[in-house]
């Protein structure tokens, strides 16, 4: 596609990338950052208001963002000049999303790594924690597993890299870290991060309609319970589970 190759040839974004014959990969930078996010989040949205002829669904990353089509029905060409009309639109802007307060506990074992990283931030356990819920997340992404979404925001004074090895049998609900980024498991799984918390929210829903709490854009916070708080919130959520069963 001879548009794509001027755009890289002369370092502009964004850049279009054809995937096989159904997919156009939008990339905004080569760095992740808030104004790159914002971009990848307001095409996702105005995509979802104006689709092209032939869409199928997008899948909005850190710093791109996918679009697959029906190839009977178009083209990269024709996605690509759909496209840039869109980001030359006025209208094209990420709107703000909504904001979602998620419950965590802070008690040791939910916490198994908390002392490690509170050590190798030179702070005590209690600002370490402190340092977690004053922060404001984004959801910048879904990936690896159903519900995980990756969350931008950990301070950098709690920032630590991943574990050598990766620990097996998670529970679901951990709250994890690494680097700049924060989750909450939604599956029993192993995971190389470190576990500061456990949360009862739900991320990942039985909603077929709306199977993730969170949509890419949306703003998190967290918020500190107790263990008799947390017990509580998993018996609610499993009397609803039952009533809907």
């Amino acid at each position: 596609m001879s548009r794509e190759g001027d755009a890289n040839a002369q370092g502009q974004w964004p850049r279009f990338t054809p995937v096989a014959d159904h997919a156009l990969l939008v990339s905004f930078g080569d760095a992740i950052s808030d104004a790159t996010s914002a971009r990848v989040v307001a095409l996702d949205r105005a995509l979802a208001a104006a689709p092209p002829p032939g869409f199928g669904e997008c899948v909005p990353a850190l710093v791109n963002l996918l679009i697959t089509f029906d190839p009977l029905q178009t083209d990269h060409d024709q996605v690509q000049v759909h496209v840039a009309q869109l980001l030359l639109s006025p209208a094209h802007r990420a709107a703000a999303g909504r904001t979602h307060q998620i419950e965590v506990c802070y008690d040791a074992d939910f916490a198994p790594d908390l002392p490690a990283v509170a050590l190798a931030a030179g702070l005590s356990i209690a600002h370490t924690i402190d340092c977690h819920l004053q922060a404001d997340y984004a959801v910048r992404m879904y990936g690896f597993a159903p519900g995980y979404a990756y969350l931008s925001g950990v301070p950098a004074a709690i920032q630590v890299p991943r574990k050598p090895a990766a620990m097996r049998d998670i529970s679901a609900g951990s709250v994890v870290i690494a680097g700049p980024q924060c989750l909450v498991t939604t599956l029993t799984m192993p995971t190389g991060w470190s576990i500061i918390g456990r949360s009862p929210t739900r991320i990942f829903t039985p909603d077929s309609d709306a199977p993730f709490l969170f949509d890419v854009g949306d703003q998190v916070r967290f918020r500190r319970i107790d263990r008799d708080q947390f017990e509580a919130a998993r018996v609610r959520l499993a009397a609803g589970d039952r009533r809907h069963g």
